[in-house]
């Protein structure tokens, strides 16, 4: 028999046992959209990390406290709380040639109250220089000034949907809000940024960094440091000045025995790369385990047929048939079976990413659908390679049947 005739014997076969030929490649069809899922989710949440890291810049260079090695993060980007960088360390980094500004940053999460109305937000300490390290600008009013830092002023600049739940359409330049029971005098409301670095800009407050350091958090350390270069491409001679400055101020001589860690933004968009890929490819092989099952389903079920089908084994062997056809027929009804499951599990695994997507851009993150064809075309091959590998033991049992013995069985 011609190819063509066997694979539309096979697909004769799979219509006449529908139910049993859909539970059979039900295997097949959650491993190959298990796969499917997973990587376009993967490609989808790289996208995403990398865009985030570019909105910061291709010319800043981050400082975080703590050592790490060159393809992993500090222990400090954990949640681990470390105290080597202080606030003189930002100062001295602004000496640094073809630096253009430098910001320090500490974090923190209070109840911000204004009369009777309280909500939790996030609070950012930050330099006066924060407009021109990221980029940002204030919608109403000013952000705070260096004597403003310097005198530990309870100054507050409101994120624009902080500033939306307490005041509406009102200027609340002037008003005071209180930041967990602490008095702070509204100066400024900042532009619409969304999410930045991880982060929604809009649902943050602002108040000098060393207001937020002694009376709010009651520390005298950073949480990083951003250094804008004047040029993107002078950002790799100040990362090195950016060590060298740190390890003279912390006093190490073993670069080895560093407390810092200096990520430019290319840096960060290449380990983030590396690392959000490794994850997805592992996440796809630990689904693609599911095809295994599935694959030991398509040869109990093979195995089944031929014990049904003895007679036709034996009559088409009579009639002439070789050993090599009827190895031949069994592997593309095998194949066919898992490459109609293959094509299901595309569709499904693509329906789930689908939904991933609306569902992560309904709550305001740019994610985009990805879906790439490399992920169909490897999913649809493993699918096929699955029936031929766990269809090749009961095709070959088929072919080795003796046709007098075929043709006796009951």
């Amino acid at each position: 028999m011609k190819v063509t005739s066997l694979i539309k014997l096979a697909f004769n076969n799979l219509v006449l046992r529908k139910s049993r030929s859909f539970l059979t490649m039900l295997g097949i069809i959650i491993g190959v959209a298990a796969v499917i899922a997973i990587m376009s989710i993967g490609a989808s949440a790289q996208d995403l990390l990398l865009a985030q890291v570019r909105t910061l810049g291709s010319n800043l260079i981050g400082i975080l406290p703590g050592a790490s090695d060159e393809n992993g993060p500090p222990i400090s980007a954990l949640g681990v709380e470390i105290t080597t960088l202080k606030q003189d360390d930002a100062a001295a980094l602004e000496k640094i040639p073809n630096v253009d500004s430098v910001a320090a940053y500490v974090k923190g999460r209070g109840t911000v109250s204004f009369f009777n109305e309280s909500k939790d937000y996030d609070y950012t300490g930050v330099s006066s220089s924060y407009p021109e390290v990221e980029d940002a600008k204030a919608a109403e009013g000013r952000v705070f000034k260096q004597e403003e830092v310097d005198s530990l002023a309870r100054v507050v600049v409101l994120g624009s949907r902080v500033k939306d739940y307490f005041f509406g359409g009102d200027s609340p330049l002037g008003e005071r809000i209180k930041i967990n029971q602490i008095s702070f005098k509204i100066i400024g409301v900042m532009e619409e940024r969304g999410t930045v670095a991880f982060q929604n800009q809009d649902e943050q407050v602002f108040i000098p960094v060393t207001t937020a350091q002694k009376i709010l958090l009651g520390i005298n350390h950073l949480a990083f440091i951003r250094v804008k270069a004047a040029q993107a491409e002078n950002v790799d001679a100040i990362s090195a000045q950016i060590e060298e400055t740190l390890r003279y101020r912390h006093n190490i001589k073993d670069p080895s025995k560093d407390d810092f860690s200096v990520r430019s933004t290319a840096q960060a968009l290449a380990l983030l790369g590396t690392i959000t890929q490794a994850i997805t490819m592992f996440l796809g092989l630990v689904a693609a385990i599911s095809l295994l099952v599935g694959g030991i389903g398509i040869m109990n079920i093979m195995f089944v047929a031929v014990n049904e089908r003895t007679r036709e084994i034996g009559l088409r062997k009579a009639i002439g048939a070789r050993r090599r056809n009827i190895l031949i027929q069994f592997l593309i009804e095998s194949a066919t079976m898992t490459l109609v499951g293959g094509i299901l599990g595309i569709v499904v695994g693509v329906a789930i990413a689908f939904l991933v997507f609306v569902g992560v851009n309904y709550f305001g993150y740019e994610w985009r659908f990805i879906v790439t064809p490399a992920a169909i075309i490897i999913s649809t091959f493993m699918a096929i390679g699955v029936g031929i590998v766990f269809g090749l033991w009961p095709a070959n049992r088929a072919s080795k049947l003796n046709p007098i013995e075929a043709l006796r069985y009951e």
